[in-house]
């Protein structure tokens, strides 16, 4: 799909054929807290880039995973969780705005199918299916449970746009350098190389998920910083948030299991720091209109109130459980990546009836 055709179209499927429920559907589209609200042929744009993305283009290969049911207590405390990380908190975990709109997250207790319950579902999904796959779950307080990948250093080159591409944008926003619904074109001719005119980053994050719209955004944030993508996400993210053994290396990105554990732990939590609540807010809510697949920032809205990023591997997050979870497979997922996730966050059967 050109740029100038995907202005009349809807962005190809995110996720499918499992949209979100009605029930579980996120908000309508809100302008970005500090941005001039989109307008309608904008909220309609679909702008792709035919431009080569480097390292973004490339999953890698997965290092191969240990069997689930490593032990998980040592695995929590590498991460942070300390000694009650095997188990979820009892108290109420920090607001993020949610799918939902007006709903608070929590962490589930061991009564409402969270905690033990959920890493004993994920554990026996993961080990029917393959057992040597890294996966991990968690909540705001650190991981709950997960099983170690045979290497320290795992191939997550998949999860380079959230992980690296998606924070750095975000922290640029937050120091009103770039302004999504701004086109590109007044941050220089450079900025636009290849943009028809009026592309914004906002089009690029809601409306393209391809390598093209990803290696367009890297220019972007490289162009108005003057430093390269590995150094912006190192000194921006990663090693505020302790992520040291987070790196880029081989064409691919590279990160340890207690790295996951400290970012995705972060998009729950209270902190403002180095991602602010309002960027992860406005990320995952539906930023698409009316178009089909609905669509984040960068991320994808899924069933039971989730939202994904990446194939294989794949990170999901879920403001209304306060959880989140990880899933790195040694072959591509098929089936599991569905039942994980129905895993991980459905109601257990005794919950079915009442609130998620």
């Amino acid at each position: 799909m050109t740029l100038q055709s995907a202005r009349t179209s809807a962005p190809g499927p995110a996720e499918p054929p499992e949209p979100p429920g009605p029930a579980e559907a996120p908000g309508p589209a809100e302008a970005t807290a500090g941005d001039p609200p989109p307008t309608a042929p904008e909220a309609a744009d679909g702008p792709e880039r035919a431009v080569a993305s480097g390292a973004l283009a490339a999953s890698g290969a997965l290092a191969a995973s240990e069997a689930a049911g490593a032990p998980e207590t040592a695995l929590a405390a590498e991460a942070g969780g300390g000694p009650e990380a095997g188990r979820a908190a009892d108290g109420p975990g920090a607001a993020v705005a949610s799918a939902v709109a007006g709903a608070r997250g929590r962490v589930a207790g061991p009564g409402a199918g969270g905690g033990a319950d959920v890493v004993d579902r994920v554990r026996r999904v993961v080990q029917e299916a393959d057992p040597g796959a890294g996966w991990a779950v968690g909540g705001p307080d650190g991981m709950h449970g997960g099983s170690s990948p045979a290497g320290p250093d795992p191939d997550v080159g998949g999860l380079i746009p959230v992980l690296a591409l998606w924070p750095v944008i975000g922290s640029l926003v937050a120091e009103d350098v770039l302004r999504l619904h701004t086109p590109l074109a007044a941050y220089g001719a450079e900025a636009a190389a290849d943009s028809p005119a009026g592309t914004t980053a906002h089009h690029l994050l809601s409306h393209s998920t391809g390598p093209a719209a990803h290696t367009a955004l890297t220019r972007l944030a490289e162009h108005l910083t003057g430093s390269p993508l590995a150094e912006l996400a190192t000194t921006r993210i990663w090693h505020p948030l302790g992520m040291t053994g987070t790196r880029f290396a081989d064409g691919t990105l590279h990160a340890p299991t207690a790295d996951l554990v400290r970012f995705l732990s972060h998009l729950l939590s209270p902190a403002d720091h180095p991602l602010t609540r309002a960027w992860i807010a406005d990320s995952l809510r539906i930023r698409t209109g009316e178009l089909t697949p609905a669509r984040g920032l960068l991320w994808h809205p899924a069933a039971h109130g989730t939202w994904s990023c990446g194939e294989a591997p794949t990170v999901w997050v879920c403001p209304r459980l306060d959880r989140w979870a990880a899933l790195l497979p040694t072959r591509p997922p098929g089936p599991l990546r569905r039942d994980f996730r129905e895993a991980a966050f459905a109601p257990a059967p005794a919950e079915a009836s009442g609130p998620c």
